[in-house]
């Protein structure tokens, strides 16, 4: 079984707001360390847990049954996880948690072809059984100018224009089949001084490729726009993001929530000097790993935890 480092641990933990009859959602189930550590604190609630990957759902099941019985496991993505949770007679929870980081076994099985560091075939999918389409059939399939506009969007990288085109070229020559062949490629299409920098060069490109074959940002802006409505009063979402694109998406939501609105109000309705926002942000100031956990896991460095809360209506 694969090992996994649940990333901001403590401060999810403490951040939640965890009691010993908390109802949890783990959209985001992972290995369960998450999870596992969130039971343990609640040991007369019940988790809820979903996760696209099959792998994630059998290895988290084995994990959780070794301490717990009150969980309910979902193979499934998490942007439709209230009407599964309806389905079942549930109606609200008191921690939602989103960790939108790939997670280690998934990075380190050359199979999935998520990473730039081992050859494997150019899958990358979340979903191996509902997701047909792979970052293969994007590199050998989409227009040099999408290619473009994705390697922009969703890299932010200033050669997006020479990778696409040095992309197109190669596989005019024959199909691009490999992760370590599309290393190559983009290494080409770079001038010496990108290649010096420090972070390997194919990063961000990889990244652009699964967030396009995952659909992850549009998951994500559908899962914000129901998960805070999900929660129990007093309850509390915590969402932990590794790009910048993420990032700002959860930040904005997060304001939106938590700041009144005058829409749908009458133009000459009078302030109600009681009124407040149906949401307040736990922490205005972003939460980041510590340079000791960083130490021992690198790929917490660019993860990023923003937590809401329902406010009580009494």
């Amino acid at each position: 079984m694969s090992t996994h480092y649940p990333v901001l641990l403590n401060e999810v933990i403490s951040g939640v707001n965890v009691k010993d009859d908390s109802i949890i959602i783990d959209l985001t189930l992972g290995r369960a360390g998450h999870s596992s550590a969130l039971l343990f604190k609640a040991r007369n609630g019940y988790l809820y847990g979903f996760d696209q990957d099959e792998t994630a759902i059998k290895e988290s099941r084995e994990i959780l049954s070794k301490t717990f019985q009150n969980f309910t496991l979902f193979h499934q993505n998490f942007k439709d996880f209230d009407i599964a949770l309806e389905a079942l007679g549930v109606t609200g929870a008191d921690i939602i948690l989103l960790d939108l980081g790939v997670s280690s076994p998934q990075f380190d099985a050359s199979d999935r072809g998520f990473s730039y560091r081992y050859e494997g075939p150019l899958d990358m999918r979340m979903d191996r059984t509902n997701n047909t389409l792979t970052a293969a059939i994007i590199v050998n399939t989409y227009s040099e100018q999408k290619l473009k506009e994705i390697f922009y969007r969703y890299a932010e990288h200033r050669y997006s224009a020479r990778i696409a085109r040095e992309i197109v070229n190669a596989r005019n020559e024959q199909e691009i089949r490999t992760t370590t062949e599309l290393v190559e490629i983009i290494k080409r299409a770079l001038p010496s001084k990108e290649l010096r920098k420090k972070g390997h060069p194919a990063k961000t490109i990889f990244q652009a490729l699964r967030i396009e074959v995952n659909n992850e940002l549009g998951v994500l802006e559908k899962v914000l726009e129901r998960a805070p409505h999900f929660l129990n009063e007093g309850g509390r979402l915590a969402v932990i993001s590794f790009h910048s694109l993420e990032d700002r998406l959860v930040k904005n939501v997060f304001k939106k929530l938590a700041t009144l609105s005058d829409e749908g109000l009458h133009p000459y309705t009078l302030p109600d000097k009681n009124r407040v926002a149906p949401f307040t942000l736990v922490n205005r100031k972003v939460i980041v790993a510590t340079d000791e956990e960083i130490e021992l896991n690198p790929r917490a460095s660019s993860a990023k935890l923003r937590i809401i809360e329902k406010r009580r209506t009494k």
